[in-house]
């Protein structure tokens, strides 16, 4: 019957019995195979990790710079981590106080965002990730 029809025999579910097969152009479906693969990829948004950095110090005007692009990031779906760089004695100092520090900058965000790692203390400083609700 394939011949006839000048199409391929393609078997589907070697498993079932009896097996399952069908007529059809393989070129044709290969290409249309391919072409939703294609689709899908263009389809796809890859999220990144892109990372604000702060320390204590760092000014009010700078914050919002800052907090201005993290908006940004997190309005293209981009997760964003967001670090309060300690240096020397800093390092040890009240972690109440670091994490408001961090909060000033979290609450320059305009875009709507949930915390997916909460707050981290590691060797440079204390570190949270935030991404699009």
């Amino acid at each position: 019957m394939a011949q006839k029809a000048s199409l391929d025999l393609i078997e589907i579910g070697p498993n079932a019995t009896p097996p399952l097969a069908k007529l059809m152009d393989f070129g044709k479906y290969q290409y249309e195979a391919s072409k939703k693969l294609k689709k899908a990829k263009a389809g796809a948004n890859r999220t990144e990790t892109k990372g604000i950095q702060i320390k204590i110090g760092t000014g009010d005007h700078d914050l919002e710079l800052k907090a201005k692009t993290a908006s940004k990031w997190i309005k293209e779906g981009h997760r964003v981590k967001v670090e309060l760089f300690l240096a020397g004695r800093a390092k040890y100092m009240d972690e109440k106080f670091l994490r408001e520090r961090l909060d000033r900058v979290l609450h320059l965000i305009t875009e709507e965002y949930k915390v997916s790692d909460s707050y981290k203390k590691g060797p440079k400083g204390l570190t949270t990730t935030i991404e699009k609700k």
